[in-house]
């Protein structure tokens, strides 16, 4: 074992885990313990909420990814025999385009799967932007992969994103328009108030933090339209940080600004509710605390 502790007093699994392991990010917690290394008692659990109690023996297996395979811009969060949850870092498409067919997360975690799954393949459920860093779902066979987008709207429970936009903004809102996809390479969507033949989009904002400057919204979508929320914080004049597409003067962070922050989902085939959180990026919050 690679690590091995013996609890002094009660406690919650994950809660311990972080305080144990606090030279990891909280996402890199998770998952050790969702992909099986922690043992507790002599037997492999995956339950964040387990209750500890004094005596209890809590242990951490090694490695169990090959030390060779090396994922670049991609970790993986939480992992069964069904699917992925893993965090993509901002540069990195979700899938190759016709210009960008290395850099991808999809061709990282096949190489993961080919080398420690050889049977397995790997499925599209959703995507993000290139600049957009975050939360990812991953199907493991075509049966979870149909189930979960033939049932979006009805799985998905939550869908949050942090968006650091430019500007003061005083209150939280709702935003809601009808989205058309322009033409030319661009491919700029473009926000409409009256129903022009468009998709409906819907978004939910709260202010987080707020400064003269910017402020950090905790942003819900009540539908997924391409582009959404950027282009509605364009449409309430507090465009997204760093994207000159859609109205930003401002790229402090030399990245866009959007973070998909934390998805609740039904897994096909447990019938369980799954909700994952990631860390606020650091780079957003020093545009606060500095």
């Amino acid at each position: 074992m690679a690590n091995e502790w013996r609890i002094n007093e009660q406690d919650e699994l994950l809660k311990f885990l972080y305080k144990a392991l606090s030279g990891k990010s909280r996402n890199s917690v998770k998952s050790i313990l969702s992909r099986g290394q922690v043992v507790l008692n002599g037997k492999v659990t995956t339950q964040f909420n387990e209750k500890l109690q004094p005596g209890d023996k809590v242990q951490i297996k090694n490695r169990v990814v090959p030390e060779d395979v090396k994922l670049r811009g991609v970790e993986i969060v939480y992992e069964d025999e069904d699917l992925m949850v893993v965090e993509k870092a901002a540069g990195l498409l979700t899938i190759a385009t016709d210009t960008e067919k290395q850099a991808t997360a999809y061709r990282e975690l096949t190489y993961y799967l080919r080398r420690t799954q050889p049977k397995r393949q790997l499925f599209i459920v959703h995507r993000l932007d290139r600049d957009t860093s975050g939360l990812l779902i991953f199907a493991k066979n075509k049966e979870t992969q149909q189930a979960l987008q033939n049932a979006w709207k009805e799985n998905v429970k939550e869908r949050t994103y942090l968006a650091l936009v430019e500007g003061h903004v005083a209150k939280d809102g709702t935003i809601s328009s009808w989205l058309t996809e322009g033409k030319g390479p661009a491919h700029k969507m473009h926000s409409s108030q009256k129903d022009n033949g468009g998709k409906k989009a819907i978004t939910h904002y709260k202010v987080a933090k707020a400064s003269r400057d910017m402020s950090l919204l905790e942003v819900n979508l009540e539908t997924g339209r391409k582009n959404q929320i950027r282009v509605h914080m364009q449409d309430i004049g507090h465009p997204v940080v760093g994207d000159k597409k859609y109205g930003a003067r401002l790229n402090p962070l030399r990245r866009l600004g959007l973070h998909a922050y934390a998805i609740s989902f039904v897994h096909p085939k447990t019938g369980k509710t799954l909700r994952f959180e990631s860390d606020v990026p650091k780079d957003f919050l020093k545009m606060f605390f500095g």
